[in-house]
C-alpha cells in the first residue's frame, strides 16, 4: 500500500457516528472482486467477510441484508424476517440509482436514503466484520455491535446455514 486511501461516505459516516472501524485496502488489478476472493486478498477468514445485498418486497419497500460472502440469501427468509410475502433482489442497473453504491462496492452505510437492514444471525459469533467501504477495493472491518449500531439494523435467520 503506496498511499492512503481517500476515505468512502461509509467511513465519513462511521466517523461523524465514532464507531471503531478499521480500513482494509485490496488491488483489483485481477478482477477477482467476489466476496471469497477479497477474504482471501485481505487475509481474512471467510466466514468474517459479508456481501451487502438490497432486495424489495411486495410492498415496494426496499431493505438491505448482509450475509456471509460464501453463502446465498434465502429469499424465503429474508421476506420473513422483514414481514414481506416475497422479497426479490433489485436489479443491477437499479443499484447504484438507489443506494449510491455500485454492484460490487455497496456499503450498509452512507446509502442515500437509510433502508431497514438485517444480519444474518452468524455475525453475532464473530468478534469482527467485514462490510465494503463502499467502493471496490475497499473494506471496514469493525465489531459485529458497532454494525449493527450504525446500521440500526438486527438479526434474521437470512441463510439455509444460520
Amino acid at each position: 500500500m503506496a498511499k492512503k486511501a481517500a476515505k468512502t461516505n461509509a467511513a465519513r459516516l462511521l466517523d461523524r457516528e465514532k464507531i471503531d472501524y478499521e480500513s482494509l485496502q485490496y488491488s483489483t488489478d485481477d478482477g477477482k472482486i467476489d466476496g471469497v476472493s477479497v477474504a482471501a486478498k485481505i487475509g481474512a477468514p471467510v466466514e468474517a467477510v459479508y456481501k451487502t445485498l438490497v432486495a424489495a418486497g411486495s410492498s415496494k419497500n426496499h431493505y438491505v441484508f448482509l450475509v456471509p460472502v460464501a453463502d446465498e440469501l434465502d429469499l424465503k427468509l429474508a421476506a420473513k424476517a422483514c414481514g414481506e410475502k416475497k422479497v426479490d433482489m433489485v436489479p443491477v442497473k437499479e443499484i447504484l440509482p438507489l443506494t449510491g453504491y455500485v454492484r460490487g462496492g455497496c456499503s450498509p452505510f452512507g446509502m442515500k436514503k437509510p433502508f431497514r437492514t438485517f444480519v444474518a444471525n452468524q455475525a453475532s459469533e464473530l468478534d469482527e466484520i467485514i462490510v465494503s467501504a463502499g467502493k471496490i477495493g475497499a473494506q471496514l472491518k469493525m465489531a459485529p455491535e458497532d454494525l449493527l449500531k450504525a446500521t440500526k439494523g438486527e438479526h434474521a435467520e437470512l441463510t439455509a446455514k444460520s
